[in-house]
């Protein structure tokens, strides 16, 4: 018996490794090799990290928005469903790995019958009585052929793609609450503006109202304030209503409530984020999670190639054990009592109606369609990281000429309200003048806040770091 185990294991190392399944090559990238030049802004110095370098503690450097950061990673459901299923692929990968291995266990039988007097030998009845303890392996299939093997291997590679995708959600999280932490502080902004907007507008009106009862402005100056007093009203209205829903959003992101404290001020008090690099070479598509993901799902379908064609091989399973009978459970453990049994089942397909290469053709088209998925992965992203490269200058460009534009329009509104005041023009050129003024004010705000969110795209797009 010790001689059958050293030749089983024998046959285990010897075969171990062994698998049909095609040997994997990566797809060449399906896109240009670096990025448009319309993507490409002044290159950054070397000392600049890429972005799936930096971790997002660092590259997020405002206190409070890390602080959210970090709630919402512990307290995100569907961050925290991610991670289960990283923990049931994994598992479902150890379930897989262990066919590889004899598994060993113990049976105990007892048996006690009547033979009738037919079938004894002196024809009388008898009661038999059988007892047996025996250690050994059931039906641990011989991986010849590598069919198990590449099950685990199929296995494996889905357990890493899960875990993949769990870091690929986590980076979406992130970026999630950056977005809408930044949101949040632009509609406070907006409010603030909405607000002082709106008392500058009240003195105003109170004032044209004195001067309309001393008989020096009109009654259309004074409907003219007015309407600017409720046009920034319904300001007020409406960008107290989109506070509201951003802090209940971010509320929902982050699984908890966020305290007042925690929350931003004005979009101008947020602190900047880290300089990063794009890089050259847009092999640097191949480290965001989602592609690793497809990736490895790719492998595992390459994987189950191997196992569809075993299966036009015989399946060798063996089945052995030691112990002890006896005809009675008293004397189980007696000498003499010893036995083994050794029981090796070898089963070849004959004829199996075609399912077998359908199997395999099915087994090829699904790697076809992981590579096709693959390919659609890097090119997806590679557009997203153009995209994001290209909004990046222009975003800069906006936010520089929409802060001139602001800085030109209240000197106009300046000279325009001094000059109703001398009574040089009427209320008409105030009115103009303070309604563009307003409008680039909250122009300002927007195109800030798209410059920063498209700063938190670059390092989504990218694949952020841990």
């Amino acid at each position: 018996m010790k001689r059958l185990a050293n030749i089983i294991l024998g046959s285990s190392l010897l075969l171990s490794g062994c698998t049909m399944a095609p040997k994997y090559a990566r797809p060449s990238l399906p896109v240009p090799d670096a990025w448009p030049e319309s993507a490409i802004s002044t290159p950054a110095p070397a000392e600049v990290p890429a972005p799936n370098e930096l971790p997002w503690r660092d590259y997020f450097t405002d206190t409070k928005l890390r602080s959210v950061i970090e709630l919402a990673l512990s307290n995100n459901r569907d961050l925290r469903v991610a991670a289960l299923h990283v923990q049931k692929a994994q598992a479902l990968f150890r379930i897989q790995r262990a066919e590889l291995t004899p598994s060993v266990g113990v049976m105990a039988d007892g048996q006690k019958y009547r033979l009738p007097e037919k079938m004894t030998s002196d024809g009388v009845a008898q009661i038999v009585e059988q007892y047996s303890v025996n250690v050994g392996t059931l039906s641990w299939e011989l991986d010849l052929f590598g069919r198990v093997r590449s099950l685990k291997d199929k296995a494996l590679n889905q357990y890493l793609a899960t875990d993949q995708a769990r870091n690929a959600a986590q980076i979406s999280l992130v970026a999630a609450v950056a977005n809408t932490y930044l949101t949040l502080a632009a509609d406070r902004e907006n409010l603030a503006l909405a607000k002082s907007t709106l008392e500058a507008q009240r003195t105003s009106c109170d004032l044209i109202l004195s001067s309309r009862d001393a008989g020096i402005a009109s009654d259309l100056d004074l409907r003219q304030a007015q309407s600017q007093v409720d046009a920034a009203r319904v300001d007020m209205a409406r960008y107290t209503g989109f506070v509201a829903a951003n802090e209940n959003a971010l509320d929902l992101l982050v699984g908890v409530h966020v305290e007042p404290d925690m929350l931003p001020g004005a979009l101008g008090d947020v602190g900047e984020m880290k300089a990063i690099s794009a890089g050259l070479h847009s092999e640097i598509l191949l480290r965001r999670p989602d592609i690793m993901a497809a990736e490895y799902q790719l492998k595992g379908a390459n994987a189950n190639i191997g196992a569809a064609r075993a299966a036009f091989f015989p399946r060798i399973s063996l089945t052995a054990g030691l112990g002890t009978m006896s005809p009675e459970l008293s004397g189980l453990f007696d000498s003499g009592t010893r036995t083994w049994s050794f029981t090796p089942q070898i089963v070849a397909p004959l004829f199996a109606g075609g399912s077998l290469l359908a199997n395999l053709k099915a087994a090829k088209v699904d790697r076809d369609i992981a590579v096709a998925q693959y390919e659609k992965a890097i090119q997806s992203a590679f557009r997203e990281v153009s995209d994001s490269l290209v909004f990046r200058t222009t975003l800069m460009d906006q936010e520089d000429a929409q802060r001139s534009l602001v800085g030109a329009l209240d000197e106009s509104y300046r000279l325009s309200e001094a000059r109703y005041k001398e009574g040089i023009d009427g209320y008409l050129g105030v009115l103009v003048n303070q309604r563009a003024l307003y409008a680039a004010q909250r122009g300002f705000v927007s195109v800030r806040l798209a410059r920063v969110i498209n700063q938190v795209e670059i390092y989504k797009v990218f694949g952020g770091g841990a």
